[in-house]
């Protein structure tokens, strides 16, 4: 089974399960027709978080394709372009990519595909084209201005004969088709690990490292106003190497809940969890307005900790933090502090550890100053780019649940001779040396990238995620809580109506919160609204099927049975199998 936020990625993973490949081939091929299908919301020079098991039974692992900072991103650097938050848009906000190198790790270390068989789907796409759907048809438009005024290379890649690509028409990258194949060109040696590892070898230490580089030392405008030159460098595309660390997991109505540690906002979900755990489930029923407060009121808090806690921290600080923060103790106390009115307070708790206060610029209630590589959603509950998601089962057990973001066509230049852009990650850091999720050269931006996995007894059951940046863990809570606490079916849980809190200073420049904010989709219904702000909430009503692009596979252990389930907002998720 495989689900995607976009029908082609679906549709490539399970052709090459139909042809005899594991889901870490599927997922693979899926991936990088991502890159084509959605390159609003994902690219080559980007980055991945994503978790796996096998079918041999052994724990799943993270695999941290997130880049770290470059040598040269220094905070004393930022300091002397005249910056004081790192840029939304723009070179100088890249991390080193990641998500090229890793997912050519995970093929060649567990798929049983060659890498010219994985990439031949991309490539097909980008030299015949892809359908353009209504929001990048929208981002294209909204960037159109910037692109011809000072990105001209990006207006020669995306704006074809000088005009916007409409929707449902075509839309081709043979420049990003002409570099997989070189890529695949690449593959070189005796056996299939071989060749994969040479094409590894060329995308850090050959043209891909060299054209980036060399591209990003020309200053060029940035979403700070001015214009600033990167300070990525080929010697960094060197020093990145795809790596996995366990999972970092939480008790949730007897399922172990699974994710990445505190330099993602994974544990976001875990606390929240543990929080939810002291309710009953009629409680935490967010079809009503009681529900959704508590939901709502326990996320603040974990978003709270993650902003005073969470970072890029040595092993032994963050396996530290992690268990003051999940401890039975703490959960309960945290769950304490919820009561009847909407809080407005920042609250990170008491863990023994100085909490971190980021600068508190509130925004303006349904209004988000663009970055141009703003990945999230406006308050009003409309995207202007976002991240993609893929889960794929096997037939034999195998499992993987993926977010591939950063590198979107809007994030900085295109680098002509490659047809893609680098990523912004490093606008996650702060220029605080006193911050857990400081900038620093080599250190990892802590990212909202978050897919999650769900065990009984010790085996997998699903593999799930969403796009949405910091409302990731927020939409994948509501699923959880739907199907573990209320036990509604998967597409009926994704379904159901979504909500968000704005509570919490966004991982994104301008980095603003909106305290008591909350954004739930118009179908919660009028007495549920009306209740909600008669709580305190600052209620935005967004669209019926506005929020949440979740998608979803499950298997049960013991019978072999799989199932899958998409979004349908924005017509664009899918899920597929047999």
């Amino acid at each position: 089974m495989c689900a995607s936020t976009h029908w082609l990625a679906a549709a490539t993973a399970q052709s090459v399960l139909e042809r005899g490949g594991n889901a870490f081939d599927a997922a693979t091929a899926g991936a990088f027709v991502l890159h084509v299908a959605e390159p609003h919301l994902n690219g080559p020079g980007g980055d991945l978080v994503a978790l796996f098991a096998t079918a041999a039974g052994a724990a799943p692992l993270v695999l941290a394709g997130q880049g770290h900072a470059p040598r040269g991103a220094t905070i004393e650097h930022f300091r002397a372009e005249g910056l004081d938050r790192v840029p939304g848009a723009g070179a100088l906000a890249a991390a080193v990519p990641g998500a090229v190198d890793s997912w050519l790790w995970l093929l060649a270390e567990f798929g049983t595909w060659e890498l010219t068989d994985v990439l031949a789907y991309a490539i097909d796409y980008a030299e015949r084209g892809v359908p353009v759907v209504p929001q990048l048809a929208r981002v294209l438009a909204t960037v159109e201005e910037l692109f011809r005024t000072h990105w001209p290379t990006s207006y020669a890649l995306w704006m074809p004969g000088g005009q916007v690509p409409q929707p449902y028409g075509t839309l081709v990258n043979p420049v990003y088709a002409r570099t997989l194949r070189r890529l695949s060109a690449a593959g070189v040696g005796g056996t299939r690990t071989a060749r994969i590892d040479s094409a590894r070898r060329i995308w850090r230490t050959g043209f891909v490292a060299a054209a980036v580089a060399e591209f990003v030392a020309t200053p060029h405008r940035h979403s700070s106003g001015r214009d600033h030159a990167g300070v990525i460098t080929a010697a960094d595309f060197t020093d990145f190497v795809p790596s996995t660390e366990p999972t970092v997991t939480a008790e949730f109505r007897g399922i172990t809940v699974a994710k990445a540690g505190l330099w993602s906002q994974g544990p976001v979900l875990l606390q929240a969890l543990t929080m939810l755990d002291q309710f009953d489930d009629e409680q935490i029923d967010p079809s009503t307005a009681g529900g959704i407060h508590t939901i709502t009121e326990a996320l603040k808090l974990a978003m709270a900790d993650r902003e005073a806690f969470y970072g890029h921290l040595d092993p032994a600080d963050a396996e530290t933090v992690i268990r003051r923060l999940l401890s039975p103790r703490y959960s309960k106390e945290r769950a304490g502090l919820i009561g009847p009115v909407a809080s407005t307070a920042f609250r990170p708790g008491d863990i023994g550890v100085t909490p971190y206060t980021p600068p508190l610029v509130t925004g303006q209630r349904g209004v988000r100053a663009d970055g141009v590589g703003e990945p999230t959603l406006q308050q009003t509950g409309e995207t202007r780019g976002d991240t993609c998601h893929i889960d794929v089962v096997d037939r034999w057990g195998n499992i993987i649940s993926a977010t591939p973001s950063g590198g979107w066509l809007q994030s900085s230049p295109t680098v002509p001779e490659l047809g893609f852009a680098l990523g912004t990650r490093l606008q996650m850091t702060w220029l605080d040396p006193a911050a857990p999720a400081r900038l620093a050269p080599g250190r990892r931006p802590r990212t909202t990238l978050s897919p999650t996995m769900l065990l009984r007894n010790g085996r997998p059951v699903a593999a799930l995620g969403t796009p949405g940046g910091d409302q990731q863990d927020q939409w994948q809570l509501l699923y959880l809580v739907r199907t573990l606490a209320l036990g509604l079916d998967p597409q009926e849980a994704i379904d159901a109506p979504a909500f968000h809190t704005t509570s919490v200073p966004s991982s994104f420049w301008p980095r603003t919160w909106r305290p008591a904010g909350l954004v739930i989709e118009e179908r919660a219904g009028r007495a549920v609204i009306d209740e909600l702000r008669e709580r305190g909430h600052d209620v935005t009503v967004s669209g019926p099927w506005s929020q949440g692009r979740l998608s979803v596979v499950t298997r049960d252990p013991n019978t072999g049975v799989l199932r899958a389930a998409a979004n349908p907002r924005g017509a664009q998720g899918y899920a597929t199998g047999r």
